[in-house]
């Protein structure tokens, strides 16, 4: 059996690395494009991209197995116009022109999973958000629906293609709990706002077996939320953070106090003070099972504790 050839796409981040150690374990070949490549990192090989405009790049599409792509510039950061005009070009235009590279190959990738996010649903209180939830409003909504839109109208003829809601992805190694981590080492970990906020979230691992099995199963296509069945509010997700760092207590932050505190760390109040109530609903129906689905086992994993 010839050896399959993984394309990600902006796959330098977080959960970019690793899904290609994971599938470099299992003796996939796997090009990561990205602005800053290393000639090799970890078994797999970096290659230039711009995410804008089609290059060299675009030739490691030809015959590939599938192309995960994960570009997009990071929305932890303060919503000037500039940033927000960038937050939404950095997805729209690597939309567009993975789909143009995949239209000249000979030879298309099977598969094409795009990640998105479960923002899309606003701010949408205790209601039960699933595939078919409407949209919300704001910000991260806009760039939500521009996102999407943009993948609805780049057409590539006979490739499985499959967008996926991304929800809050716990790990250590980097994103937003490691953040968290380090506030509430520092004895900033308390319920934000009015902490009735929910959060949908996902162990990394779990995250990983949804790219993988996106990837290798010729019936999964369309839309799906990635979020444990179990979304908590985020007083329930800091006390439990509290809890795995032996931090038994840390005080509340307040609504008022977000926009300072937001000013400080450089991102923006509607991160932390909004929050949605995401339903697996496909990937349930389709049998998928999380190894981690309550947020408890999902943080005492990662952090070697017991209950």
């Amino acid at each position: 059996m010839s050896q399959r050839r993984i394309i990600l796409a902006g796959g330098s981040g977080f959960l970019g690395r690793a899904l290609a150690e994971r599938l470099v374990a299992s003796g996939d070949e796997v090009i990561v494009l990205t602005r800053h490549p290393y000639a090799a990192r970890q078994g797999y090989r970096e290659v230039f991209w711009d995410g804008r405009t089609l290059g060299p790049w675009a030739e490691t599409f030809e015959g590939a197995h599938a192309v995960v792509n994960f570009a997009g510039k990071n929305v932890n950061c303060r919503y000037t116009p500039e940033a927000l005009a960038e937050i939404n070009a950095s997805r729209v235009d690597s939309v567009k022109v993975v789909a143009e590279a995949i239209r000249r190959c000979a030879r298309p990738p099977q598969a094409w999973v795009q990640t998105g996010s479960m923002a899309i649903y606003g701010d949408a209180g205790d209601r039960l958000c699933d595939e078919d939830a409407p949209p919300g409003e704001g910000i991260p909504v806009d760039t939500c629906l521009r996102w999407e839109k943009a993948f609805e109208e780049s057409p590539t003829p006979g490739v499985r293609r499959t967008w996926l809601r991304i929800s809050f992805v716990l790990g250590r190694s980097a994103g937003a709990l490691r953040f968290l981590e380090v506030l509430t080492k520092c004895f900033l970990g308390g319920t934000v706002g009015s902490g009735r906020q929910y959060i949908s979230w996902i162990h990394e691992e779990d995250m990983i077996r949804v790219f993988l099995r996106a990837i290798d199963d010729a019936s999964m296509q369309g839309v799906y939320n990635v979020a444990t069945p179990h979304a908590v509010p985020n007083a329930t997700l800091m006390s439990e953070l509290r809890r795995v760092l032996r931090r038994p207590w840390c005080p509340p932050t307040p609504a008022w106090l977000m926009p300072l505190g937001c000013w400080l760390f450089r991102t923006e109040p509607v991160l932390a003070l909004t929050g949605r109530r995401g339903v697996p609903s496909r990937l349930l129906a389709e049998g998928f099972r999380f190894t981690y689905p309550e947020l408890p086992g999902a943080l005492d994993h990662l952090y070697g504790r017991s209950k």
